[in-house]
């Protein structure tokens, strides 16, 4: 296909055959799992219609909020406000309120889309587009209302041709350590993104199953690779697992786009999976965070048919990072890939260094502008135009890369440097344990120590002392986990991954009861 300069023209008009304007573009499903189907013409317009409404109100390069589940109309939306030249800001609808509004003030929003579900947590002072009003309160207009003149005029807008690096979103960080920033996307560097993506993995024919969060890069950059492929998205408002496992078996999805702790909430629900047929996957593109051995094996298991791709991205950088390697030489199972034939990396350790292990800088065409109105922020691009991650990798001598840690996540016990994810790895590899997570907690003689959070596989049984032991014979002695509890599931972030402030304040809960227990 010839690639559109605007980033909210994606669906390709004028072509025919298989894959032309009457083929399914998204299946919608609400949370009672009923359905809504849009072919690419009926999104096509609703997108047109949006742009249109939005290019007489609204001036070029101003932000518009999105506020709001899943949806085809969020998809439709946000491709509206591109085409108009407007900056669209999918904001996480996760955060507290004040939080929010905190987000959508600073990126200088001047309407926000919404639900109605969450229309409260909307600003009052900003106008309120709601995408399943029925009735429009005082401060909110229905969607169908908004877009009803343009959209009965059915004429064909003709999206703004954006100059170099113009911006097309911003997209917030999830805020875990500290006040989002606004991340500056281009159109350009998002397209080249799609475009390099498609090269190395055409996606037509397709059925595409997106259940993470649109204010997410994970599942926002697949649902463009979609409507660039012309392939279907089964579009779910949010991840249930139960939903999920039906939707998979429904609409005989063949892709995923997920997160481990989505798969691991998928093995808990036994008795559905027992009667449920997934052999139609043929990939899952696992993200966001590491995948541990154990996992893999088990995600195998599940998914028969489907090759489990460990995929590496960051908002800032893109997800066209690492790939096959040059020679053909097979990925081992616990590394990314090598290289992108199309993207410079590096590893620099603690001493600015090039080195064999140590943080990721990369350099290619799809990274972010910078970050939106943070002059106190230093730059995370080099002189030389390398992004820092904060990513601790490893490669090896066949320039297979594999992830080690967050570089904020690396803590000191004793003098030792541990990654919390070194020491999920290895426990992970127990046959009782399905997943784990470790966190540092404050020791008065080393400064801090690891404890772990454990999930045991269905019916296994397995005792703290088991688990240390297991940990002193497999690791070096200080990365063994000084405290173990079992749970029966791990509460997640905003971004379906594990929420690591919530476990820390649940071992400080914890340790605080062993200590004194009579306050229990």
């Amino acid at each position: 296909m010839t690639f559109p300069t605007n980033l909210g023209a994606l669906i390709a008009r004028g072509e025919n055959g298989d894959r032309g304007a009457d083929a399914l573009a998204i299946i919608g499903l609400d949370d009672g799992f009923n359905e809504r189907q849009y072919t690419f013409a009926q999104l096509d317009a609703l997108a047109d219609a949006v742009a249109y409404t939005l290019a007489g109100q609204y001036a070029r390069g101003e932000r518009i909020a999105l506020l709001a589940a899943n949806s085809a109309d969020y998809v439709a939306t946000m491709l509206g406000i591109m085409r108009a030249g407007l900056v669209a800001v999918p904001v996480n609808y996760k955060f507290p309120r004040a939080l929010i509004a905190d987000v959508i003030a600073d990126s200088g929003a001047c309407l926000v889309f919404t639900d109605s579900r969450r229309f409260a947590d909307a600003p009052v002072m900003l106008p309120r587009v709601v995408f399943d009003g029925e009735q429009e309160a005082p401060g909110e207009q229905g969607f169908a209302s908004f877009i009803a003149d343009s959209k009965a005029q059915g004429r064909t807008f003709e999206p703004v041709i954006p100059h170099e690096k113009e911006a097309a979103l911003f997209l917030y960080t999830s805020g875990s350590t500290g006040r989002p920033k606004g991340v500056v996307l281009s159109h350009a560097s998002h397209l080249w993104v799609i475009e390099t993506r498609l090269k190395a993995q055409p996606l037509g024919g397709e059925r595409v199953l997106i259940a993470a969060p649109l204010y997410h890069m994970n599942a926002l950059a697949l649902v463009f690779l979609a409507l660039a492929a012309r392939a279907t998205t089964v579009l779910m408002p949010a991840f249930n697992a139960r939903n999920y496992i039906r939707a998979i078996d429904t609409y005989r999805c063949t892709w995923l786009t997920s997160v481990p702790p989505m798969i691991a909430m998928m093995m808990q629900e036994r008795e559905l999976l027992a009667h449920t047929d997934l052999s139609s996957v043929r990939y899952v593109r696992m993200g966001s965070a590491p995948v541990s051995g154990a996992l893999l094996e088990r995600t195998h298991a599940l998914l028969p048919n489907a090759q489990v791709i460990n995929a590496y991205g960051t908002t800032e950088g893109g997800p066209v990072v690492f790939g096959p390697h040059p020679a053909g030489l097979p990925t081992p199972a616990y590394a990314i890939g090598a290289a992108h034939g199309q993207v410079e990396l590096r590893l620099v350790d603690t001493n600015g260094e090039l080195a064999s292990e140590g943080e990721l800088e990369l350099r290619s065409r799809g990274l972010m502008n910078g970050y939106h109105n943070r002059p106190d922020l230093a730059t995370p691009i080099t002189p030389d135009g390398f992004y820092r991650t904060g990513d601790v990798f490893r490669r090896d001598e066949n320039g297979f890369y594999s992830f080690i840690g967050r570089r904020d996540d690396m803590f000191v016990s004793g003098g030792e440097n541990i990654f919390p994810g070194d020491v999920e790895k290895m426990l992970e590899q127990h046959p009782s344990i399905q997943q784990a997570s470790v966190i540092p907690v404050d020791d008065a003689i080393k400064g801090a120590k690891p404890v772990a959070f454990v999930v045991l596989k269905p019916g296994a049984q397995l005792s703290a002392e088991e688990v240390k032991a297991f940990a002193l014979e497999h690791a070096p002695a200080y990365q063994h986990p000084r405290q173990v509890w079992f749970v029966d599931a791990f509460s997640l972030a905003s971004t379906n991954k594990i929420d690591r402030t919530v476990l820390k304040g649940e071992a400080a809960r914890r340790l605080a009861d062993e200590e004194h227990p009579e306050k229990t």
